[in-house]
């Protein structure tokens, strides 16, 4: 790539990671530790003391700030009916895990299995259960899967629902076991998420992983820093042009470049320097580096179906916060002991479940919500309701995410192409089906449940997948788009190094060959402990 004005030598260090989310602060940290090694930690968004970060809560408007939030939108999705989504991604210290629902919940053991089997050594579930570990502070007592001397805090949520509770024993009605803990291997079951929290306050991979590396010498952190491309010596990469408020500027790296930008900000990057799909660079001008085929495609994201139930005979998040009272009550709550709605999680009741007797495990995930709003951001219904999510675990559509432009500033274009197999309309089918039979449990009768959203009535196959594209929505878990194994449209191997290149690395959901039967932070904390042992391990 040319620019209008040179870049300005930012110096030479041994790492440079661009990228400082869940997956780059864990790399900056780890890498940092060898005072003999130089880290430069870049980030495109500013600090993270903003109050919506840090009160739990305030996940609600820091979606779609422009101060935290990338602000992208999907392209037009033909399963969704054409509908475009918001879809957020961090743009700040800590990148999602400073705007995310807090969960942490790692997935199931034969997710990581299938990674191993698919071709990648190494990433099996007994290689990184230790890994999961050994960043992990869990609230319980230590023992085969939890730890209790890391840096990432796992807490149980500070409030209490009945209404929830409820629901919990209504989930059991139907089969469902209770369980405590949805991070030994196998999800399965109702309970409540444990959360990244420490006492109702976010806790996100800024504090974990950066505040305790900040004295180090050989660690420099940059923020306000959007990188436009990667640069290169033959087939090595060494080193990354950005630019920020005082111009554009170019680190070196003496061993190799880290991209930790996640599932859209790394295939992007990678187009912006000429790696990937031929067709797509010469479509934005940008010449061939190297061909790989596979970046910016393999996108998958599990989409949420809201269904939305009103209730009566029990208090909801609608009417305790709808009066001033109400509302000052809750603040006053919170401001004595951190504690109560403002300290809860987005979600706060899982349920992982059987669409169908044809799965062998839990392929849904419910998150309950003791709320109902049109969507992020908006006011509270007036009436009180339960937000009733459901999601396909392991969705069959794949989509991409490309450049649009040579120009870093342009935002890509994101087709998650949800809903474009059978499989996945049938799995909407039955989800609907599913939370219609929780919601109609004898257990809840009491509660006089009434469907309003998608409505009831439609009950065969056809009638609940055009539902599903009517209110399905992004829970904001995108992967896949630099995946890694060693078929033709692999971007990374094993030890996440790309394909056909020296001195470059990918650590970030981009590398899953398949999505995790779960919520994504936990996993994308754990990619970047395995990305930090495999670069040590080269010296």
């Amino acid at each position: 790539m040319s620019f209008a004005d040179s870049p300005a030598d930012f110096g030479c260090y041994d790492v440079v990671i661009v990228g400082a989310g869940s997956s780059g602060c864990v790399l900056a940290n780890r890498l940092s530790a060898d005072p003999r090694r130089r880290v430069l930690l870049i980030e495109a968004g500013g600090s993270d003391n903003h109050p919506w970060v840090h009160i739990p809560v305030g996940y609600l408007f820091a979606i779609g700030h422009p101060q935290l939030d990338w602000g992208f939108r999907t392209q037009p999705v033909p399963g969704l009916n054409g509908r475009s989504l918001i879809y957020p991604r961090g743009k700040v210290l800590g990148g999602c895990s400073s705007i995310n629902g807090m969960i942490y919940m790692r997935g199931q053991k034969q997710d990581y299995d299938l990674w191993r089997d698919l071709g990648n050594p190494g990433w099996g579930w007994a290689d990184v259960l230790p890994l999961f570990r050994r960043s992990e502070r869990h609230f319980g007592a230590a023992d085969d899967h939890h730890s209790t001397s890391g840096e990432l805090r796992v807490e149980e949520q500070r409030l209490h629902w009945p209404i929830l509770d409820e629901v919990a024993r209504a989930a059991q009605d139907m089969g469902i076991a209770a369980t405590s803990d949805f991070n030994a291997g196998d999800n399965e079951g109702v309970g409540y998420f444990p959360v990244n929290q420490r006492r109702g306050l976010r806790w996100n991979a800024r504090k974990a992983f950066l505040d305790p590396s900040r004295g180090r010498s050989n660690l420099r952190i940059i923020t306000g820093a959007q990188v436009q491309c990667l640069t290169f010596d033959g087939r090595r990469v060494t080193g990354a042009v950005f630019r920020d408020r005082s111009g554009l500027h170019h680190a070196r790296a003496g061993q190799e470049v880290v991209l930790s930008a996640g599932a859209i900000g790394t295939p992007h990057i990678l187009e912006l320097s000429g790696i990937g799909r031929p067709e797509v660079l010469s479509a934005i001008g940008v010449p061939v580096r190297h061909a790989l085929p596979g970046v910016g495609e393999n996108l998958q994201d599990h989409l949420q179906l809201r269904t939305v139930f009103a209730i009566t005979g029990a208090r909801t998040l609608n009417d305790r916060a709808r009066s001033l009272w109400g509302k000052a009550g809750i603040a006053l709550q919170y401001a004595l002991t951190q504690s109560g709605p403002m300290a809860m999680a987005p979600s706060q009741l899982g349920i992982f479940t059987r669409s169908g007797p044809e799965h062998d495990r839990a392929n849904i995930e419910y998150h309950v919500q003791p709320l109902s709003l049109d969507a992020f951001g908006q006011p509270l219904h007036r009436t009180p309701a339960l937000t009733v999510s459901v999601c396909n675990l392991r969705p069959t559509s794949t989509g991409s995410c490309h450049a649009v432009s040579a120009d870093s500033f342009a935002a890509p274009a994101i087709q998650p192409n949800y809903l474009a197999t059978e499989a996945d309309r049938k799995v909407a089918a039955d989800s609907i089906r599913h939370a219609r039979r929780l919601m109609a449990q004898p257990h809840l009768a009491r509660f006089s449940p009434t469907e309003l959203k998608p409505g009831p009535g439609d009950a065969d196959d056809e009638s609940l997948a055009r539902l599903a594209a009517q209110i399905g929505t992004t829970i904001f878990h995108p992967v896949g788009t630099a995946r890694m194994g060693n078929d033709p449209l692999a971007v990374t191997d094993a030890g996440l190094r790309v394909h056909g290149l020296a001195g470059l690395r990918i650590a970030d959901c981009s590398i899953m060959p398949r999505l995790v039967s779960g919520n994504t932070h936990a996993p994308a904390v754990m990619i970047g402990e395995k990305a930090a042992e495999l670069i040590m391990a080269t010296g």
